[in-house]
This record gives structure tokens, C-alpha cells and sequence, in this order.
């Protein structure tokens, strides 16, 4: 069993369109409503492959109520807390050469007493978890090492711990111990502060990431597949995507195949890709199932080519 947990959930609409062109009025082809935020896709993917997995989140306002309902309809167990905020709505605009358009609200602030909440809550029903995934921005109100904090409690008691988010708190997570980071491309180039251009670049910063304390990392880098740094060594790999229709969750689902793989070696980045690639020829933020994964499309590289430029696609 798989705990997640998003301190800055939301929902998600996401609408397809033909062509998005500024201040013109445009019509929407095909619509979906999802409920949203990193460590809730990571359940969302896992449950739609048969692993359990249990959602611990924050909820306000009427927002809120209605991320638990989509999430209950889906079928994930939820522990939701609740927050005096009202929870964020983010809004995708895709169209159909792949690209995608962002809205985020910046979301709730939190109380020091809800963040406690929440971290009970986590503690309770970790002792019985495989992994503890903590994911997301970190939300007003709270301290750049929120997660950091979780982090160490919880390896504290044995649990592994994986987390995806980004800055400062990538930075602090790092230092926390973390068993296992997955930052993307652009993630990982703010927190070493340089830009990386080529593969040996994602290998030297999820080094120094590893020095500041981490014990592996996986970095999601988009059309370039992924790459894992541990201390077995490097791997890289690849999944093309004949059509590409939405990146919305798409290091998500990377991240929840890589943990339901075993989340070690070879094996595990090439489950990891394959749901990363099915998550991205899927509409809006829907999670892929067992049908929609196409193994046979997955590249491992053990020896990666380490001087090979980086496409410019969007990361996942």
C-alpha cells in the first residue's frame, strides 16, 4: 500500500481547443473535470493498476467537497482534512500539436494546526505503507521544509519515503534524507542553479541532489524519457508517444509505475515510462489503466549516451 500526500490539491478542468489565440473567444472541442494535484494523481494511476493506495488532503469550501466526491467516485480512499481555505481550481487549454497551456491558482494558505493534522493523520496510517509519496507546491502559510519535516519524521520510523515538488523544498527535501526525489528537467536545473543541456548534465545535478543527502533520484526530462541516479548507478530510458494530447500528470503516473515497479533498476524505469507515456496520449489529467500501456515501447539504455542534447518539449 502506497500513502499520498498533496498539501496543495485542486481541481482540475482541462478542455480541448482548436487553436488558443489571446484575447479572442474560443470554443472548447471536449471538456473534463478531474480531480488534481500531484500526489492525487499518483493514487489515481496506482488504484487504476490495482495497487492501493490511500489519499491524505487537505480540503475547503465547496471546492473541496467536490474533489472528495470526484476521488470517491474513482474509488480512492481519502483522508481529507478539513482546512478554513477554499481549495484551488486550475484550468489546462490544450490543443492539438500536443501543447499546453496552464492556469494554476495558487491555492490555500495553511495553519500550522492543519499542517499537525495532516502530519497525524500521515503517521497513523504509514506504519502499514510500502511508500509514503509527498508531492506538490507547498502551500501559503507554511515553511519551505514543510515536506522536509514529514520527511524526517517518517524515515524516523522506517518508512521510505518519495517526494516531487520543487525549489526550496526540493532543496530541503534533498537534505532530509529522502529516499527517493523525482524532480522534472526545469525542477532540477533551478534547484542546482545552471541549466542542463544535455543527459550528462541530468546526471551531474541528480548526483549533487544524492550528495546533499538524497538516495536516488528520478528526473522526468519529457520527450526525453526519464532518468534514474542511485547507487547502483545510471539508467536512462524512453517511451515515444505517436500522439501526444495532454502532459497533465504525466511525471505523476511516472512516478506512481516506478513505485508499483519495484521502484528499483531497469526494470522500474521501464514500468515508470510506460505509464508516463499512456498518461500523456490521454485527454486532460486522466490516469491510465492496464489497457492503455504499451510496454513494448519502452527503450532502457543502462550505458545512458551522455553527451546527447535534450529535446525542447515540455517537461513532465
Amino acid at each position: 500500500m502506497i500513502v499520498t500526500v498533496t498539501l496543495n490539491p485542486s481541481l482540475d478542468r482541462a478542455m480541448d481547443v482548436g487553436r488558443l489565440a489571446r484575447g479572442a473567444v474560443i470554443r472548447a472541442t471536449e471538456a473534463h473535470l478531474d480531480p488534481g494535484g500531484k500526489g492525487v494523481n499518483v493514487s489515481r494511476a496506482l488504484l487504476a493498476n490495482g495497487v492501493p493506495s490511500v489519499a491524505v488532503l487537505p480540503c475547503g469550501g465547496d471546492e473541496g467537497g467536490q474533489l472528495v466526491r470526484l476521488l470517491k467516485a474513482e474509488g480512492v480512499e481519502v483522508l481529507a482534512v478539513p482546512i478554513a481555505g477554499r481549495t484551488r481550481s486550475n484550468i489546462t487549454l490544450a490543443e492539438p500539436d500536443g501543447t499546453v497551456t496552464k492556469v494554476n491558482e495558487p491555492g490555500p494558505a495553511l495553519v500550522r494546526a492543519e499542517f499537525d493534522e495532516i502530519t497525524d493523520r500521515v503517521l497513523a496510517r504509514a506504519g502499514t505503507a510500502d511508500w509514503v509519496v509527498l508531492c506538490g507546491s507547498v502551500p501559503p502559510g507554511l515553511p519551505a521544509d514543510a515536506y522536509a519535516q514529514l520527511c524526517r519524521r517518517l524515515l524516523a520510523a522506517g518508512i521510505r519515503v518519495a517526494v516531487d515538488t520543487s525549489g526550496p523544498a526540493l532543496r530541503e527535501a534533498s537534505t532530509a534524507g529522502a529516499t527517493l526525489l523525482k524532480p522534472n528537467r526545469d525542477e532540477l536545473a533551478e534547484v542546482v542553479g545552471r541549466p542542463l543541456g544535455d543527459l550528462g548534465d541530468v546526471v551531474a545535478a541528480a548526483q549533487q541532489l544524492r550528495e546533499w543527502g538524497a538516495a536516488a533520484v528520478l528526473a522526468s526530462l519529457g520527450a526525453d524519457g526519464a532518468v534514474l541516479v542511485d547507487g547502483d548507478g545510471v539508467v536512462t530510458g524512453t517511451c515515444p508517444v505517436a500522439r501526444p494530447r495532454s502532459t497533465v500528470g504525466a511525471g505523476d503516473a511516472l512516478l506512481a509505475g516506478f513505485l508499483a515497479g519495484g521502484a528499483r533498476g531497469a526494470a522500474a524505469l521501464a514500468e515508470g515510462l510506460a505509464w508516463g507515456a499512456a498518461a500523456v496520449s490521454l485527454p486532460g489529467s486522466r490516469m491510465p489503466g492496464p489497457e492503455d500501456l504499451i510496454r513494448h515501447n519502452v527503450t532502457i539504455h543502462p550505458r545512458p549516451d551522455e553527451l546527447r542534447p535534450l529535446l525542447s518539449g515540455p517537461p513532465s
